[in-house]
């Protein structure tokens, strides 16, 4: 069997534990889709309490969905991690109906500091 496969398959399981333990993402729908070694995969999809004054999906529920991607990778090691920095480009509005998918994917990491990239 592939070694990092069954790595995977603990890291998972880590990260199933940990959603289920923050309430915010659940308060959000913040569902986790994949994961592995630095690397996450969550979803959401878009309702109506998820809307901003312009009928789009609201930039701070775009935000919480990255960084629950970003807080699964980073711990993803077995490793307190939290972040320090974050910025984000909002190229594309979410509407009703909409699934947003975050993948959040480590770029490098030594024991002090980890830079990870997410997608939605």
């Amino acid at each position: 069997m592939d070694l990092r496969l069954m790595k995977d398959s603990g890291v998972i399981e880590r990260m199933k534990r940990l959603v289920s333990r923050d309430l915010f993402p659940a308060s959000l729908g913040i569902e986790f889709v994949d994961g592995g070694l630095g690397r996450a995969v969550v979803q959401l999809a878009v309702s109506e309490r998820h809307l901003n004054c312009n009928g789009s999906c609201h930039g701070g529920v775009i935000f919480a969905l990255a960084d629950t991607a970003f807080g699964l990778a980073s711990n993803s090691h077995g490793l307190l991690a939290a972040g320090i920095d974050a910025h984000i480009t909002y190229h594309v509005a979410g509407k009703l109906n909409d699934v947003l998918t975050a993948t959040a994917t480590e770029v490098s990491r030594n024991r002090k500091l980890g830079v990870y990239r997410m997608d939605v």
